[in-house]
């Protein structure tokens, strides 16, 4: 049965392609929908290819362009929302035409906190989130990368925490791009996947340094932790039960951060740079490197926000956020631009 779903998948960048192009080798029927028109007619023409650190996949997903959508008369079963944060709310309103009205749901697959943003659009009692744990990118047309080594790809849950046959549905078609879970805290394990991407995304961005390297590099490993730890703090100060991930527990990272065991921490976060591998850049750092927007207002920006209603300072997600503001759009990653998060380590 999980076979014969229609699945869409809004955004063809890293995961929405790393993740549509191994469901369709899967025996899933996937269209991709994306605005880069060069990588939307690459696999039109030629198909998708999917690398991995131990494979090659040609997997042959069907690519729409956005205004192609409108011809699509039989409706979907699933849409995963792959784009950037920033561009949630339109995405789910323009698929949400597009997909079955009674039974079809939504599924966020993005960096961030934005479950809550699809859900106003799609409705809560439609929306389910995963969590995603693996490295993805797309540098040219028709050519996507899974650049980590993790065990663990995904984890899907229900907004309210419930174990339903359609979660589980879900988590069984994703075994096709990966090892997937089933959880019943979406909320615990967003803080918590937040504390990682927040240690790691931005630093990346504004030091032009690639994944592993930034977890290698003495200042900005030290930054990352202290960064993670203010992540942790407003995450348990809100109720959230936080869990560990990849391998990182977030009360380690908060003694870390206070100067309690921290040779063990950094010795984990070198281990996490070598499943990283060495071309592995995150999401953020792309976002740079291309020219583009970066979503720190929705990664270390939503930190800041979400501890000043909890009376939980946050100064170096606050630093980093205003670095980033500073530098705008089309800035080029330079380690020099850590300077002001340096000079406040303790």
């Amino acid at each position: 049965m999980a076979a014969n779903k229609r699945i869409l998948i809004m955004g063809a960048g890293g995961i929405g392609s790393v993740v549509g192009g191994l469901l369709s080798e899967g025996g899933h029927d996937i269209t991709l929908v994306d605005q880069w028109v060069e990588h939307v007619e690459a696999i039109k023409e030629n198909g998708l290819t999917v690398e991995t650190r131990w494979d090659k996949h040609h997997t042959h997903p069907r690519a729409l362009h956005l205004y192609e959508l409108a011809q699509e008369e039989k409706p979907f079963d699933i849409a995963f929302i792959a784009v950037k944060s920033y561009d949630t709310d339109w995405a789910t309103m323009f698929v949400k035409p597009y997909v079955d009205p009674e039974n079809g749901i939504f599924v966020d697959y993005q960096n961030g906190i934005n479950d809550e943003r699809v859900a106003a659009v799609a409705g809560a009692d439609r929306t389910l989130g995963c969590i995603i744990t693996i490295s993805a990118a797309v540098y040219e047309p028709g050519l996507a990368l899974r650049t980590d080594t993790n065990d663990l790809g995904y984890k899907i849950a229900e907004q309210d925490g419930s174990d339903t046959a359609r979660a589980r549905e879900l988590v069984e078609i994703m075994q096709a791009a990966g090892d997937t879970e089933f959880t019943d805290d979406l909320w615990g394990d967003r803080w918590s996947k937040l504390m990682i991407n927040c240690m790691n995304n931005a630093l990346a961005g504004i030091s032009g340094y690639g994944t592993a390297e930034t977890r290698t590099n003495t200042d900005t490993r030290r930054i990352g932790i202290q960064l993670g730890a203010e992540v942790a703090r407003v995450g348990k100060a809100q109720g959230q039960k936080l869990h560990a991930v990849l391998g990182l527990a977030p009360e380690m990272v908060i003694d870390a951060a206070e100067g309690r065991n921290i040779e063990e921490v950094e010795s984990m976060l070198l281990e996490t740079a070598r499943k990283a591998g060495s071309g592995g850049v995150p999401s953020f750092g792309q976002d740079v490197r291309k020219g583009r927007r970066t979503e720190i207002d929705f990664l270390n920006g939503y930190v800041s926000e979400k501890g000043r209603e909890v009376n939980v300072p946050t100064p170096f997600n606050d630093r980093i956020v205003k670095i980033v503001h500073d530098l705008g759009i089309g800035f080029e990653g330079n380690p020099a631009h850590l300077k002001p998060l340096v000079e406040m380590l303790p």
